[in-house]
């Protein structure tokens, strides 16, 4: 069973040590306040600490879960990750994306799982509310909007806008997979010098999508409510309502040119009533265990800090308009096409005559070369380069690191015929981390290339690649075994190959090489 420490037992802390607790996941809490410490430690009869370092010193945590002041987030994290823990952090994931984007590259490098603690997302309302817009129940969205108000806690290290928008900011993403291209967002200070206590916020998004989020801890009641506004119907989740998901069939008629309001009784809609938090944990624990991706991991902890920092941008200048434009962190040639719902990653490059088609992800620092199209859904990792005259299409995943020689080749149906629809049979291709793929090879589609595997230039792939494993030849076939820096391995003995490059040791393994003891 995986085992965790919460860091921060007070305000919202107490209730993740809960469920954490009631999953037989929880190990230990930290906290500088004793009587908190003691108060947990004997209702769950865990260990209690006052201080990281004293944290670390407990050897058998496989996570920690920060629920720390906002402005510690990145430092606990941070700490956890290099000592190879997973982290679960509560939003928002750090206070500067810069931080976020150091966060997400030592996680991935340490091997361990990143999450954010974007509630929303696990709340099952949101979640079927979610499937309603994908399965077109409310039509084209036109609208979304979402209040967040109440008199509560007053913070001093963050204003009103990071400390209630992130969850809401996150969801409405979700719901329509795009980003916003401008934000335009208003703030009111009342009680603090320079700490916002009620913000307005309006979005305008690609697909020609309008929204804002209006947040406040200066409300004279609670109110959690999130409209969605579509073309055949509209839906409202309301938090504070023992009916969370309503859907109300309201219809517009036109009598001689002129919109008349036709209204139709509410739909309640039936939902699971599990406790989003418990649910939000449980996901967390599961994907330590798996070492599977989670739902609101790094990248989307990031997209939300991204956005935020746009809204508070906007709010120092007065209100000014602020585009994705004049802020992304990445760069595209402007002939190149990206659709709609397309992310991409900070310090990705995109090149003379690409297209991105919609549902597509690419990751971080990627190179994508001259009249290279991919998608649509395809996600592509961090690092990958692309040469020129490359099509990545649906049904291929490249991981992190993954190289695409020039006029490489993907396929994704096994027997094609112009005249006969076989896309329903397509083959899903996975490229593995550090993979490459030479130039004009050919990777038949069904097929797994392994990591840092070396496909030669013109060779056609029509089996699964082992890891490591240099293959040429039509078919290709494996004729050696190549070092992850590049370099063919020479054979040391029984079933041990060594780089005499950078003398990196490797052993046969299941599925192909794997690195010896390198240290």
């Amino acid at each position: 069973m995986i085992s965790v420490a919460v860091i921060g037992g007070g305000y919202w802390g107490k209730n993740l040590i809960r469920n954490f607790a009631e999953l037989g996941a929880l190990a230990a809490v930290c906290d500088t306040d004793v009587g908190v410490r003691k108060q947990h430690e004997e209702r769950y009869g865990v260990k209690g600490v006052g201080s990281i370092e004293e944290l670390l010193s407990l050897k058998d945590l496989d996570a920690w879960v920060v629920a720390a002041p906002a402005a510690t987030h990145y430092e606990i994290a941070r700490t956890a990750i290099e000592n190879g823990k997973s982290v679960y952090v509560e939003k928002p994931l750090a206070m500067k994306s810069a931080e976020a984007e150091e966060l997400i590259d030592l996680a991935r490098d340490k091997g361990v799982t990143l999450m954010v603690g974007h509630l929303l997302q696990y709340h099952p309302a949101v979640v079927k509310l979610k499937e309603l817009i994908d399965e077109g129940e409310l039509g084209r969205i036109r609208y979304v909007y979402s209040n967040r108000l109440n008199m509560g806690k007053i913070r001093t290290e963050e204003n009103i806008l990071w400390s209630f928008a992130p969850h809401d900011i996150s969801v409405i993403i979700s719901l329509l997979e795009e980003l916003p291209v401008s934000v335009m967002a208003s703030g009111g200070t009342y009680l603090q010098p320079d700490v916002a206590d009620v913000t307005l916020t309006a979005f305008e998004f690609p697909g020609g999508v309008k929204g804002h989020i209006f947040v406040s801890w200066l409300h004279p009641f609670k109110e959690q409510k999130l409209v969605v506004v579509g073309d055949q119907k509209m839906a409202v989740f309301d938090d504070m309502s023992e009916e969370k998901l309503k859907l109300f069939p309201h219809s517009v008629l036109w009598r001689h040119q002129v919109p008349e309001a036709k209204k139709a009784e509410p739909v309640p809609v039936s939902i699971s009533d599990e406790e989003p938090l418990r649910l939000e944990c449980r996901h967390f624990l599961e994907c330590v265990e798996s070492g599977r991706t989670p739902k609101t991991d790094g990248e989307e902890g990031l997209r939300v800090l991204r956005i935020l920092e746009a809204c508070q941008k906007s709010i120092d200048e007065g209100g000014k308009k602020i585009s994705f434009d004049e802020t992304r962190s990445y760069f595209v040639h402007p002939t190149s096409e990206i659709d709609d719902r397309v992310v991409i990653g900070a310090g990705s490059r995109i090149w003379h005559f690409s297209h991105l088609l919609k549902g597509s992800r690419i990751g971080r620092n990627c190179r994508i070369g001259q009249n290279v199209v991919i998608g649509p859904n395809v996600t592509v990792g961090n690092n990958v380069k692309i040469q020129n005259n490359v099509s990545v299409y649906d049904g291929v995943t490249l991981e992190d690191d993954v190289f695409c020689g020039p006029s490489m080749v993907f396929t994704n149906v096994i027997n094609p015929r112009s005249e006969i629809p076989r896309m329903h049979e397509r083959k899903e291709t996975l490229v593995k981390k550090g993979a490459t793929l030479g130039a004009n090879s050919t990777i038949v589609c069904g097929h797994t290339v392994g990591r840092y595997a070396f496909v030669g230039a013109g060779a056609v792939v029509t089996k699964d690649v082992p890891d490591y494993a240099l293959m040429v030849g039509n078919p290709a076939k494996v004729s050696g075994w190549m070092c992850r820096c590049g370099v063919r391995l020479r054979e040391n003995g029984e079933n041990a190959w060594e780089c005499p490059e950078c003398g990196r040791k490797y052993q046969k393994g299941t599925g192909g090489l794997t690195e010896a003891n390198n240290s």
